[in-house]
This record gives structure tokens, C-alpha cells and sequence, in this order.
């Protein structure tokens, strides 16, 4: 099994530790996007797309982070990302997509590149930007918490898809200065998951494409 990761790539950060959580080998190849690798001719023919994570597997390409998360766990049921009953099920999907559909796209890195091209956002300008829809996607997240079962996780007392997703974004709000203090249980959360190995292995200081 190979994943194409970037160590910084917050879709590729919920991959890896989705597979580390499931005791799932595999290597990595590193396509730097700061240099522009997603790019080149040959990772083209990889992912149309030019974008992290990919994940080849018996001979299949599969590319979108939340296709590959819902791949693996169907393909490896054991140490489920997702509970059994269908309710709960939908909660963490909702939880997860808060992420996956809300905060991250409008905070990719190609995003941000097209704001400073052709708006003229410098990088103040482009970091405000950032934490903007991040604060407004965590205030919401961190009232469905509130609202929810109580618990070490997103959902209960078992570590899963939403903290998977939850916590590469967390990675992303503190590298921009957003204020964590104002989501008290996103922060619990966080503490609880990086003690975790899969998590620990998954940590972008931790990929040997990190850059000091």
C-alpha cells in the first residue's frame, strides 16, 4: 500500500492516522506542495486532480481523502472509525464533514494561492481569511460537542472518523494563531488524541517529508 502524503497536507494527515489507527502498513511518497510537485507530468497521470492524498492499494487508485477514509474502513472493518448504530453514524459523519466540506476547501492551499494571484491578498490578508472560516466552523463544532454524548471523543469514549478529521485542522487553527482557548471540548479532544500513538505516528513533525 502506498500513500502520495504531504507532511503539512491536512487531508493527508487525517489518512495517516487512519491507518496507523487501523494497524494498516503502508509507504509513503512525498509530493511537496510548496514546490509545486502536484504539478509535474508524472503525478498528474497519478491524480488528475494535482491534489493529496492518494492512496494505491491491490492495484487501484484511490484518491479524496473522505473516499479513501470510508474505503479502508470497509475494506478494514477492525478498529472501526465509525460506530455501529446508524445515528450516532451520522453524527460523526456530520462532525467529520463540518471539516471536510466547510472549513478545509475554502482554506486549501490552492485557495490561498488564488486569493494572493488575483485579489491581491497578502499574507496578513490571507491569514485572516484562514482563521475566519475556521473560527466560524469550530464555533459550531464546538456546540455540537455541548450538545452531544459526553465524553474523552467526538463521539463517546472511542476515538473515530470526526476526531480523525478534528484534529489535522486543530494542527492548521494553531499554525495560523487562532485562538483555541475559545473552544474549551475541541481542546479536551485534542489533548486526549494526541497521547494516542496513531495520532503521534501521524503528526506532521513526524513524516519523513517534514522540513525542520
Amino acid at each position: 500500500m502506498k500513500l502520495y502524503s504531504y507532511y503539512r497536507s491536512s487531508a493527508a494527515y487525517r489518512v495517516r492516522i487512519a491507518l496507523h489507527f487501523k494497524g494498516i502498513e503502508f509507504e509513503q511518497q512525498a509530493v511537496n506542495l510548496l514546490q509545486q510537485q502536484e504539478e509535474k507530468a508524472a503525478y498528474r497521470a497519478v491524480n488528475p486532480q494535482k491534489m493529496v492524498p492518494v492512496l494505491e492499494h491491490d492495484g487501484q487508485v484511490f484518491f479524496q481523502s473522505m473516499a479513501i477514509l470510508e474505503y479502508l474502513e470497509e475494506v478494514f472493518p477492525d478498529k472501526p472509525l465509525l460506530p455501529q448504530d446508524p445515528a450516532e453514524k451520522a453524527r460523526v459523519r456530520a462532525l467529520a464533514n463540518i471539516i471536510a466540506c466547510d472549513i478545509h476547501p475554502l482554506n486549501n492551499l490552492r485557495v490561498l494561492r488564488y486569493l494572493s494571484e488575483h485579489y491581491a491578498a497578502d499574507e496578513k490578508a490571507g491569514a485572516e481569511w484562514y482563521r475566519h472560516w475556521i473560527e466560524q466552523g469550530f464555533t459550531a463544532f464546538e456546540q455540537h460537542l455541548a450538545s452531544g454524548p459526553v465524553g474523552r471523543y467526538c463521539q463517546g469514549d472511542i476515538p473515530g472518523m470526526a476526531d480523525i478529521l478534528l484534529i489535522p485542522q486543530i494542527y492548521n487553527a494553531r499554525r495560523f494563531a487562532v485562538e483555541m482557548s475559545r473552544f474549551p471540548l475541541i481542546e479536551q479532544i485534542e489533548k486526549a488524541c494526541l497521547a494516542l500513538p496513531p495520532f503521534i505516528a501521524a503528526a506532521p513533525e513526524n513524516q519523513p517529508d517534514a522540513i525542520g
